[in-house]
């Protein structure tokens, strides 16, 4: 849940608690918050329990559309772009190539059976069109 507090930050929030309330009623304030806390996490998993028991197998089928849903909330246009349109091949927006031409066997097939000339070919030139 608070995944993203780093120590820094703890030691901060303890000042702050500090100056704040005085050292005589920062220790209650801590057992209070985590109490609430501890107690507003048992009632979300009695929630969720009961919603478990009430709906059955539906629950799940509801967390799995809930899940999908999720994934689009975190798709970017440049994502489903790549996805649906692109069948997966970014090497459009990376410029990344290689990957491209070494799903398309056939084209590596037909590029090594021609051999390179040996001298360069110029092209006709037409002195009617200069």
């Amino acid at each position: 849940m608070f995944a993203n507090i780093g120590w820094g930050e703890m030691l901060v929030l303890v000042v702050v608690g500090l100056v704040v309330l005085g050292p005589e009623r920062l220790p209650g304030a801590i057992r209070w918050s985590s109490g609430a806390l501890r107690q507003a996490r048992d009632y979300l998993s009695g929630v969720t329990s009961q919603l478990r028991d009430d709906m059955g197998p539906e629950f799940d089928d509801l967390r799995g559309q809930l899940g999908e849903l999720q994934k689009l909330r975190g798709m970017t246009p440049r994502a489903a772009l790549t996805k649906h349109l692109l069948d997966g091949d970014d090497s459009i927006f990376t410029g990344n190539f290689d990957k491209a031409a070494s799903a398309t066997p056939a084209v590596d097939a037909v590029a090594s059976a021609q051999e390179a000339p040996d001298e360069p070919v110029r092209p006709p030139f037409d002195s009617d069109a200069t």
